[in-house]
This record gives structure tokens, sequence and C-alpha cells, in this order.
């Protein structure tokens, strides 16, 4: 069995946010695909103390691990051991490497079992006030600014003509890039949602148009952040 961990957004409290059962599972397991071992190794303390990391196998994976590499990480399961796939943050397989185990997991008639956790994105939505009907996630702006402006000029096209919430991210440390990019090209009507730190003490979710969020600065700098374009409904 392969069971998909979803953990922390961050903050060091985990019980608000992970299910008493996901907890149960995670600490009965010994093998692990990770994206980043130092995180999936302090979450599992998080949740037991006493948790016995040196009886643990890891395996990490990142956008550049190779589908064979993959498959050797695939072996317990193979030989009858559950494995848990954790991301840095949220929910694995969605917008990070893990949906590559997914898939090699399938392939290989392994059971998968995705368990209940806090998403970005659909905390986003749920709180945005926008279309959840019709809605995408682009994951990470593009890094050179015309590219990222062409992106953004096209959700806000996209939801215009077809209604579509468009939602999507960038690393912390270019979020004040992003939101300098969004209220120069989009048009005073267009409904921008912002949310930051999603289930952490100084959590923000707020949905402006752009003309007024022009006049409402909010420092999104080093604070994981979802971006989302749509209309409200």
């Amino acid at each position: 069995m392969i069971y998909m961990i979803p953990v922390t957004l961050g903050g060091e409290v985990v019980n608000d946010v992970i299910p008493a059962n996901v907890q149960t599972i995670a600490t009965g397991l010994r093998f692990f695909i990770v994206e980043n071992i130092k995180s999936a190794r302090r979450f599992l303390r998080k949740v037991d103390r006493e948790f016995p990391i040196d009886e643990c196998e890891f395996f990490e994976i990142n956008r550049k691990t190779e589908a064979s590499e993959v498959y050797r990480f695939l072996k317990p399961a193979k030989e009858g051991h559950d494995i848990g796939v954790m991301s840095d943050a949220g929910c694995p397989g969605v917008a990070d490497p893990g949906a590559i185990i997914m898939t090699l997991a399938h392939e290989k008639n392994i059971k998968v079992q995705p368990l209940v956790g806090p998403s970005s994105i659909l905390l986003t939505l749920m709180g945005s006030g926008f279309s959840g009907q019709n809605f995408s996630f682009a994951g990470y702006l593009p890094k050179e600014r015309k590219d990222r402006i062409r992106a953004l000029k096209n959700f806000e096209a996209d939801t215009y003509r077809n209604g579509t919430t468009h939602l999507f991210m960038d690393t912390p440390f270019r979020n004040m890039n992003v939101l300098e990019d969004l209220l120069n090209v989009l048009a005073d009507t267009t409904m921008l949602c912002i949310a930051s730190n999603l289930t952490l003490p100084s959590e923000y979710i707020r949905t402006l148009s752009a003309k007024d969020w022009r006049e409402h600065a909010y420092d999104l700098a080093k604070k994981p952040t979802m971006f989302a374009i749509g209309k409200m409904q």
C-alpha cells in the first residue's frame, strides 16, 4: 500500500490540521518517499516525539529523479511493506514530484490511498468567493517577467471569457514581484484573491478588485501565498 500523507502548511501544531487517523497511519510506517528528508523527519517528530527515526528508511524524490530510481523506491511495497509519501507542505502528488510515484504504483498494480489533509489550493478556492465549478491551478508562474505577465493576462482574459477561476503561486521571495505585476496588468474591475499563511494563526484571505488592492498595500514577502483570479458568485 502507498499512503499519500498530507502534512501541515507550516507552524508547529499538528493536531489542528492533520486528522488523528492520518497521524496514526504515518507513525505506523517505516518506509517513506519524501520531497525533503529533513522536513519529513521534523513532521514525524511533531506527531510523535518518540517516533523511531533511526528505524526508518527515507527515499528523497525531486523533479530530477529518474523513473528508474523511483521504481527502486517502490521495492518495499512489492515486498509487502506499506510506504508513506510526503511533500514539503500540504498534500503530496499535487504540484509536487509525488505524482510520478502514483503513476508507477498504478503501473505496478500497487494499491494507493490518498489521505485527508490541508490543501492550499482548495482552501483558497473555498475562501475566495470564486466559482468552484470551473477552475484551473497553474502551479508556479514563469520566472521571466515578460512570460509571467503574459500568463497573468491570459488568466484574466479566460476569466472574463469563460468564468474560469485561475489559481497560481510562486516562491515566497517572488511574491511581491507577482503582486506588483498583477496590480500593473489587471483591469480595475478584475477580482483578485490573496491567501497567505493558510491554517496558521497569521492566516490572511481576502478578495478585492485590482483597483482596491492598489489602495490596500499588503506585505507578502516570505509568506507562503496562493493567488486567484476569478468572478464573484
